[in-house]
């Protein structure tokens, strides 16, 4: 409560987090406008039926269910932000506008980030809605018109490129990551409908299954509060120096490598890649070559079975992307650099390349430790989902996973301005 009425008495933070629900609850009205000309209402209970769409609606914060010119979310623009960071890596001239192009250099590719959401918002709505005719829709949807199809596109387009502007408005004001803040708005906003239909859903018979699916929730929120919480301090000593007649250094100290550094964004990242096969699929399935269209058939089915390959798959994507995007978010040569040029050193090591290979053998141990834990917690749904035989709650544990991250990391913004404003008082 001290925290809290600290909070509002500090004017600039106050105003910060006004703003940002503000911008939340706008996007929330976009989630609510929708496309003219569909059913929503037997679109909504043809969807409930579906896990795989019950997984893009949480991307979208209900605007699939509604039809809405925010139906694909943040979607194309997480998509679009993977693919600029993979193609920084294959070309060259833009890993080093990213390493060595400061903040002009990070604005540049920001904007080709842009350009591509812009690109990619159109095909993944088109696949979309190809997938949901194809899968049952077509009644609820009836046939697209050319005109239809663009109105409809340019619809989703410019619902999408708002909330991106949007989640970039936010992520100024330095309370959370703009993207992670939209998906928790609407993981929220579907709370209430979740435990509408979790009351009309239990009986005695099913006490159970709401106890292991209580015991996966507290094992969710546990686990990644520790691991979000973790790290190991890697000693940092400061030698004396001499200047002037005063005496500089001597001072020991740690410097903090957290066992996750990724966040949340793997799962995000990991989610977003899962369903581009079904959607990418979506456009050969009527293909001439019968082959091709087999192969487009069988892949959606694949993906939209959440089988053993489905979580082995999202077991080894959540792994993978969070080793990816520790490397992008921490450099261990740029962190041994800093310490060398402020006068430090790792106790028993050169400063510079060796105390650089020490940094990242530590992180490649620990960010295995904190990626496995990831991965287990992000497939605990299916897991239950075999276990219990239902399939309601399959995917309790992802959005938990992202709630309390998302939760978690606002709470150290804010304290992290909170520190700073008593320093400036100071």
């Amino acid at each position: 409560m001290n925290k809290l009425a600290l909070i509002w008495k500090t004017k600039d933070l106050r105003n910060k987090i006004l703003i940002v629900t503000g911008l939340l609850l706008i996007t929330r009205v976009l989630a609510h406008i929708p496309i003219s000309g569909i059913d929503i209402t037997g679109l909504k209970s043809y969807l409930q039926q579906s896990q795989f769409f019950n997984l893009l609606d949480i991307f979208s914060g209900g605007g699939l269910t509604n039809f809405s010119i925010a139906m694909l979310g943040v979607g194309p623009y997480i998509t679009a932000t993977i693919i600029m960071q993979l193609l920084t890596i294959v070309i060259p001239s833009w890993a080093e506008l990213q390493k060595e192009g400061g903040e002009a250099g990070r604005q540049q590719l920001n904007q080709y980030t842009r350009w591509m959401t812009i690109v990619l918002a159109p095909l993944q709505g088109f696949g979309t809605i190809r997938l949901l005719q194809s899968q049952g829709g077509a009644a609820v949807l009836g046939s697209f018109s050319p005109f239809v199809w663009f109105t409809v596109l340019l619809s989703i387009t410019t619902g999408t490129m708002l909330l991106m502007w949007l989640g970039e408005i936010m992520s100024e004001f330095d309370v959370g990551n703009g993207v992670s803040l939209i998906i928790f708005a609407g993981i929220v906003a579907r709370l209430p409908a979740n435990l509408g239909f979790l009351q009309g859903w239990y009986d005695p018979s099913k006490l159970p299954t709401v106890l292991a699916f209580a015991a996966m929730i507290l094992i969710v929120i546990a686990g990644v509060v520790l691991v979000t919480e973790a790290q190991r301090n890697i000693p940092i000593a400061y030698a004396k120096r001499v200047r002037g007649n005063q005496l500089f250094g001597g001072v020991d100290t740690h410097l903090p490598l957290r066992l996750n550094q990724a966040g949340v964004i793997p799962i995000i990242f990991a989610i977003s890649v899962m369903l581009f096969p079904a959607m990418l699929a979506q456009f050969f399935v009527n293909a001439k070559s019968g082959l091709l269209a087999g192969l487009a058939t069988k892949t959606i089915a694949l993906f939209q079975s959440q089988g053993l390959f489905y979580g082995v798959t999202y077991f080894i994507l959540v792994m993978a992307f969070t080793y990816f995007y520790t490397a992008v978010v921490f450099n261990p040569e740029e962190i041994a650099e800093n310490v060398q040029k402020n006068g430090g050193f790792v106790p028993g090591l050169r400063p510079g390349a060796q105390t650089a290979d020490f940094l990242s053998m530590v992180l490649n141990r620990i960010t295995l430790a904190g990626a496995f834990f990831l991965a287990v917690i992000a497939i605990l749904p299916l897991i239950l989902q075999n276990y219990t035989g239902t399939t309601s709650l399959t995917f309790g544990g992802t959005s938990l996973l992202i709630v309390v991250s998302v939760v978690i990391e606002v709470i150290k913004k804010i304290e992290a301005q909170l520190t700073m404003h008593d320093y400036e008082g100071f």
